[in-house]
Order: structure tokens, then sequence, then C-alpha cells
């Protein structure tokens, strides 16, 4: 069963020993072997197939003195081709999982994700600006966090008051923020030179990795890797707030500047996110409950698992939009076409749990 964001299950967790190297250290283990296997398996994939052998023996040649004896064709479409991608891939669906398990714990609210409460749509705001006026990767990045930080507090405002944020509050509040910067998003478009930058900013909002490069994954490393590197740092402190703050403060910490800098870490992982691939939907919300499914509620688990597993996943559909069909299928599209079915799936199991906490 689905546990939310807000049950006791992490206090208790807090209440007793430490958890053990088995229930700590294995399920990251498992999801890390998902992931490398998933990852392999992109690598080998394509419409210029490479055995599953030719790539690891590619990989390793990379990190140790062997002699390779794979092709020269092999070793671009590996190394220069898809190696990028499956990297990109995994920054950004790593990022929106940990940044969506975050946000949960945050608002102690489960329908909570980048997307709902609209960090997505000023993070695209940001980017679509900045390519309109002909900025450069950095600033691009820049646009990004500062307008996703802005959706972000606008919802903290609408929100925040005595017992936490309630799902309706929050829903409401993302539906207003999101609507708000996705109107900005359509002036951009609007105004945009329907011949030369117009193009960019939609095949951009649309969402894919396709036109992933080694400079791309080094625009995204930074953000993601510095907001994933605060996330996983606090994930025990994240355990204590998602009690509520007269708990958390009960234990001896502040809960509102914790608060805005796990918000802070979240908007520039979305940011960096956004600036490399445009707006890919539902992950951070789908990804986290399926690993809480697993994992449970304690968030020392539940944040690198979610981090593996979203990585995993939007790899594993990025492989599907490029070999299925002839042309590419935006990523936005897929994510969306996998996560609502699912998610609502979820929905209906827990629909009475889920209102009572309403």
């Amino acid at each position: 069963m689905l546990r939310e964001a807000s049950d006791a299950s992490p206090g208790t967790a807090l209440g007793q020993a430490p958890a053990s190297w088995g229930r700590s250290i294995g399920p990251p283990v498992v999801a890390g072997v998902v992931l490398a296997a998933v990852a392999a398996l992109a690598l080998a994939s394509g419409r210029y197939n490479v055995p599953l052998a030719h790539v690891m023996e590619i990989l390793a040649s990379r990190v140790a003195p062997l002699t390779s004896s794979v092709s020269g064709a092999e070793q671009n479409v590996v190394l220069l081709v898809r190696l990028p991608r499956v990297l990109l891939a995994l920054l950004v669906g790593g990022g929106l999982a940990i940044g969506g398990a975050a946000l949960q714990a945050v608002f102690r609210n489960p329908l909570v994700s980048p997307e709902v409460i609209g960090v997505s749509s000023g993070a695209s705001f940001g980017g679509a600006l900045a390519l309109l006026l002909g900025l450069g990767p950095g600033l691009l990045v820049g646009g990004s966090f500062a307008f996703g930080l802005l959706a972000l507090a606008t919802l903290f405002l609408i929100t925040s008051g005595r017992g936490g944020a309630h799902m309706l509050m929050v829903v409401l509040g993302g539906i207003v923020t999101a609507s708000f910067f996705s109107a900005l998003v359509a002036l951009v478009t609007y105004v945009a030179d329907p011949f030369t930058t117009l193009p960019a900013i939609v095949f951009w909002l649309l969402g894919s990795v396709a036109t992933a490069t080694w400079a791309k994954v080094s625009v995204a490393l930074i953000p993601v890797a510095a907001g994933t590197a605060v996330l996983l740092a606090l994930r025990w402190r994240v355990n204590v707030l998602s009690l509520g703050d007269d708990d958390a403060a009960s234990l001896g910490l502040r809960p509102r500047p914790l608060r805005w800098l796990i918000l802070a870490a979240v908007a520039l992982i979305v940011a960096g996110a956004v600036a490399v691939s445009g707006v890919i939907s539902w992950v951070g919300l789908v990804i986290p409950h399926l690993a809480r499914m697993w994992v449970g509620p304690d968030h020392r688990v539940l944040l690198p698992v979610s981090f593996l597993l979203g990585g995993a996943y939007l790899i594993a559909i990025d492989t599907i939009a490029r070999t299925v069909t002839a042309g590419e299928i935006p990523l936005g599209v897929l994510t969306a076409l996998v996560g609502a079915p699912v998610f609502f799936l979820l929905l209906r199991r827990n629909r009475e749990r889920i209102w009572d906490g309403a």
C-alpha cells in the first residue's frame, strides 16, 4: 500500500536504532544495478545496433589500457552519440525524481511534484526567455533557476500556514502558479521570430535529450549534482521536516531556513534539467511513489533510490523514443502517456486514504 509522506513512519524510524545495512544499503545497490543494466542496453540499442559485449569493451578501454578490437564506427556511436545522451537522461530523470521526493516531504503531501506546483513552468519561462534573448547556456540555467525559485516562493506563500500545506491548497496554488507562468511562456512564443527562434523554443519545450552533447552534460551536471548533493546531505533532516514544524523545532532544527534550503536545491536541480531537456513531466511525481512503495518513507533510503530509479526510467523512455518509430517521439509526450495512467492507478488504489488526508 502506498504510504503518504506525512505518515508517522519516518518519525518511528527516527526513534529506532539506525537502519540495518541490508535495509539502508541493499535497495540503493539493487537500484544501481538496474540503472547500470538499463544504461548498457541503451548504449547497445538503436538503428545501428552494437553488441553488448562490444559496448562493455569500449567502456572498459576508456578506463584501462586495453587493446580494443571494436571498429571505429561502433566506438563513435557509443562514445560520441549514445553515451552523452544516456548520461544526460540519467541527470535529468534522477534529478527530477529526487526533487519530487524532497518536495513531497517538505509539503507533507504525496501529490506534489515540480510540475504540479509550477516549478517546471517557472523554469521553462526562464529558459524560453533566455532563448528569446539569445543568451548563452549559463544564463539559460540562471534564468531557469531564478524563475523556478520564484514559482516555488509563490506557492509557498499561498500554502504556508499552521498544520502544513493541505492537498487542496497545494493543488489549487500549483494550478495558479503553473497557469501564470504558462501564459508567460505562450507570450514568449508569440513574440518569437517564427523562422529562427520559435522552432528552437517549441522543440525545447516539448522535452528531449536528442541533441545531447558532452557540453550539455557539463551544463546539466553542475546544478543537478550540486542540488542532489544538498538533498542527500540533508536526507535525515528531511525525515524530521516531514513530521511538521513543531516536531522539527522540538528536535533542534530550524524548519523555515531548512525548508528554503531544500526548495532552493530542488529549484537548482529543475533549472539544470529544464535548461538541457525542456519540460519532462510526471517523472518527479510517479517515480517517488514507486520508490516509496518499495523502500518505505525513510528519506535516508528513499532519496538515493528515487534518483537511481528516475535515471533508469528516463533512460528507458528515451531508448523507446528513439527506437520504436522512424522519427523521435518527444520525451515529454512519452512520460505523460506512461505516467498519467500509472498515477491514475495509484490514485484509484489509495483514493480513500488520500482524501482523508486532504
